[in-house]
């Protein structure tokens, strides 16, 4: 219900959403001559997951400042978790076509098993969780703040969170470097990922720690967000 009424309004979002993310990889095809661009396809959907779940909740209190929609849902019979978890999987339903269209690509290259698949979903589906926790944190605490600095703040995490750290490149680039991609949830997903993909190698033990750092950086999320959030006042 939330996502419709946006997509029907402006159906070119899907098509924005995937150009964006492709961006780079027009340059990596010029710069590397494809040598890279498998590692910048797992960016790619990356960075689809990423800018919609950092701007779930931040543009949400943006437009709440216009359309009023929290007061209305508030004043209705919905369980803040409801609420929440509308808002944060509205945005990702609009990304599923990108997502298979880079998926697609990536198939091509004869990469994908029925295992690499599924582990290459959920580690996508931590990397929303992780961005969209943190998003509802930010609007949470910055609940005053105008709509124009929320807006600016969500277009800031998502270009620095998806083309600064190792997501778009591969990490080993950074040398001895390579652990900051660890910091960062989305280079973290990538680097999942591309263990999973072949592209990178990584021991099993690193893998388990990078899936417990990702699940505690939503935990502590959530917990920090629902120290300050108030849902109705009493």
């Amino acid at each position: 219900m939330k996502s419709y009424p946006d997509l029907k309004r402006n159906p070119l979002t899907m098509i924005m959403l995937a150009m964006i993310s492709a961006i780079p990889l027009f340059f990596m095809v010029i710069f590397s001559g494809g040598g890279m661009l498998l590692h910048g396809i797992v960016g790619a959907m990356i960075s689809t997951i990423g800018f919609i779940g950092v701007a779930s909740a931040i543009g949400e209190i943006s437009w709440d400042k216009y359309i009023k929609l929290r007061e209305m849902m508030v004043a209705m019979p919905v369980h803040p978790v409801s609420y929440a978890m509308g808002i944060a999987l509205a945005p990702l339903l609009l990304s599923i076509p990108s997502l298979i269209f880079f998926g697609a690509i990536a198939a091509s290259w004869g990469i994908f098993t029925p295992t690499t698949v599924f582990w290459t979903i959920a580690a996508l589906l931590i990397c929303w969780a992780a961005m969209s926790t943190l998003s509802f944190l930010i609007s949470t605490y910055l609940i005053k703040a105008s709509p124009w600095l929320l807006n600016q703040i969500s277009n800031l995490l998502g270009i620095g969170l998806i083309f600064i750290p190792p997501v778009y490149y591969p990490e080993t680039m950074l040398g001895s470097l390579s652990w900051i991609s660890v910091v960062f949830p989305t280079s973290n997903v990538a680097g999942l990922i591309r263990a999973y993909l072949g592209l990178l190698t990584l021991p099993p033990e690193t893998i388990l720690i990078r899936w417990l750092i990702l699940i505690a950086m939503t935990v502590v999320f959530v917990v920090l967000t629902a120290l300050k959030a108030r849902w109705r006042e009493t």
